[in-house]
């Protein structure tokens, strides 16, 4: 049975104890008024029933009249709640408004919620991070699905290409080249091209041994070109060699003293600089360039609408251990938790200040919207019950008084 159907038959079970209450007042003033005689006992079983009828009777139609006209007759000031629905939509709305919906109820109220600390205390659970991530994810996904991509597109293109206009080329080229090589990592690249030149040559052993002997005269026997072509081989080996061997060799020191030469001329020279800048601009005004630009947006949406669904992508496990760290911190942190708190009640403060009439209108424009009869069935459902013991209450004080009453005037 759901909460509704319990309401209704409770209400309707108060009804009938509260008629049937009625019921027996009645016949017992039936039968009191019938066995009645001066100075006899039924005079205080008549003076009691007698006026727990007028009691139940003025209650019944006070608790009716709330909801309905008694009896179905237009009596003024009745059915009170479906004529006057709007003006108590408006009032409850004010009420909520001046009373509930104040600064100071809510700050009090959230000082003693401590919100930081039990934030922080949920978080830190690894589930209830997940949980938080995935809502976090959802929400991010819901702000992709709902922008304009044009808009966004155009701004992150022109943000990019504004961003590398203002970068110089070649000052940042010959930075690039000083860092390369106080790392020693041209070193290793001339180490890599040394072994690659040697890997060549013997490669390419047959076609340089054709070239020579399409290039030597014709009168030179072929044993000579033999030796020759061996000794010229042999002889670009040992100096490959020798240039890998040794770290201080002539060729390596002449190619520091041309990259860092290079290097300070693109810091430095307007020359360099300008050729950089308009290398640069062609770059930027080429076709392929200018798609990969506009596309940039397009290809990071899809890729973080990809990660915000998969959750095991690296987003949400990030996302997730993210909020768990920031949970613990805030579980054992007072300072971390008060300014949590100071934060919430700021906001709620300021909710409440700009946006407590929005509130106020709500109520009233919702029961404004209501039915009449409807409204008086659905506030009679909730306070319906308990409107019945003013029925029984009257019907048991109704006859209380009425028998103090006759008791009085028969002393006197």
């Amino acid at each position: 049975m759901d909460k509704e159907a319990a309401q209704i038959l409770g209400l309707r079970r108060m009804k009938r104890l509260a008629l049937a209450l009625l019921v027996f007042v009645t016949a017992l003033y039936l039968i009191a008024r019938h066995h009645e005689t001066p100075q006899s006992a039924w005079g205080y079983l008549r003076a009691f029933s007698e006026a727990a009828m007028v009691g139940a009777l003025a209650d019944w139609f006070a608790v009716t009249a709330l909801f309905r006209h008694p009896l179905g007759i237009p009596i003024p000031h009745t059915a009170i709640i479906p004529h006057r629905k709007d003006q108590i939509g408006e009032s409850l709305g004010t009420f909520v408004q001046d009373n509930f919906l104040t600064e100071e109820v809510l700050r009090d109220r959230l000082q003693q919620a401590e919100v930081g600390r039990r934030l922080g205390t949920w978080l830190s659970d690894p589930a209830n991070a997940t949980k938080a991530g995935s809502a976090a994810a959802d929400g991010l996904r819901g702000g992709l699905e709902v922008i304009d991509d044009r808009d966004v597109g155009a701004a992150l293109e022109s943000l990019i290409e504004q961003k590398i206009r203002d970068t110089q080329v070649a000052p940042l080229l010959g930075r690039a080249i000083e860092i390369t090589m106080d790392g020693d990592h041209h070193q290793r690249l001339l180490d890599s091209l040394l072994k690659g030149l040697g890997n060549f040559i013997d490669d390419q052993r047959a076609e340089l041994r054709s070239r020579l002997a399409s290039e030597s005269p014709w009168w030179v026997p072929e044993p000579v070109d033999d030796r020759i072509f061996q000794k010229v081989i042999t002889a670009a080996h040992r100096f490959l060699a020798d240039i890998a061997a040794n770290p201080q060799h002539e060729i390596r020191r002449s190619l520091d003293q041309q990259l860092r030469g290079l290097a300070e001329r693109l810091r430095t020279d307007p020359a360099l600089m300008a050729k950089g800048e308009a290398l640069k601009a062609d770059l930027l005004a080429h076709r392929d360039v200018r798609a990969w630009l506009e596309s940039l947006w397009g290809e990071a949406k899809a890729a973080l609408m990809a990660a915000t669904d998969d959750p095991d992508s690296d987003l949400r496990r990030r996302l997730d251990s993210s909020l768990r760290r920031f949970g613990e911190r805030l579980a054992t942190d007072p300072d971390l938790q008060a300014k949590i708190d100071q934060w919430v009640q700021r906001a709620a403060g300021y909710v409440v200040q700009h946006y407590r009439g929005e509130v106020s209108e709500i109520i009233s424009s919702t029961v404004a919207k209501w039915d009449g009869r409807a409204t008086a069935d659905r506030l009679e459902l909730q306070v319906g019950r308990d409107l019945q013991f003013i029925r029984i209450n009257g019907t048991i004080v109704g006859g209380l008084a009425g028998l103090l009453i006759h008791t009085i005037s028969q002393w006197l």
